[in-house]
This record gives C-alpha cells, sequence and structure tokens, in this order.
C-alpha cells in the first residue's frame, strides 16, 4: 500500500537516531527514547491551493532530509512500518 498525500502535505520516513550518545554511552532497546526530528520525504502532495484556486508547489521533494517540529507530524503506520505526516509549515529546513 502507498500513501499518497494531499494538498500541502508531505509522508516522512523517520531516520533512526544514533544507539550512543556523544558521550560513548550506549542505550539499550528499553530506554526511553524521544521521537525523531529528522526524516526523509518518501512522499509530497501536489501543493496547497490559493483562494483563486491556484495551486503553489511545495519546496521540499522526495529524497530530501529534513528537520521538523517535534510534535507537528501525525504517526501513521502502513504494512508495518511507520510514517510521520507533516504539513510543510512543519518543516523547518532541508538538510544538505
Amino acid at each position: 500500500m502507498k500513501i499518497k498525500p494531499l494538498a500541502d502535505h508531505v509522508v516522512i520516513e523517520p531516520l533512526l537516531q544514533e544507539e550512543k550518545t556523544k558521550s560513548g554511552i550506549l542505550l539499550p532497546e528499553t530506554a526511553e527514547k524521544e521521537r525523531p526530528e529528522q526524516g526523509r520525504i518518501v512522499a509530497v502532495g501536489p501543493g496547497k491551493k490559493t483562494d483563486e484556486g491556484k495551486v503553489i508547489p511545495l519546496d521540499v521533494k522526495v529524497g530530501d532530509v529534513v528537520l521538523f517540529t517535534k510534535y507537528g507530524p501525525n504517526e501513521v503506520k502502513v504494512d508495518d512500518k511507520e510514517y510521520l505526516i507533516a504539513k510543510e509549515d512543519d518543516i523547518l529546513g532541508i538538510l544538505e
């Protein structure tokens, strides 16, 4: 099954966080982990419609690695894989 986002929504595959802290401490699987704030875009909607009906394309594209707000995107599970669906406004920047 594929997800086709509508309007200015994007589907993000969260990037796994490091299992090791900066000081070198390994985190066990049972450790409470925060929601990731980075991910790879796997699908984009056509864009946001203006009041006149014109579609404004998104600034991001499939394959971009982005930073997004921690609690903005909604979590969904498709075919046993977790994704995030976010509005373009929830994306803070593109990582290069």
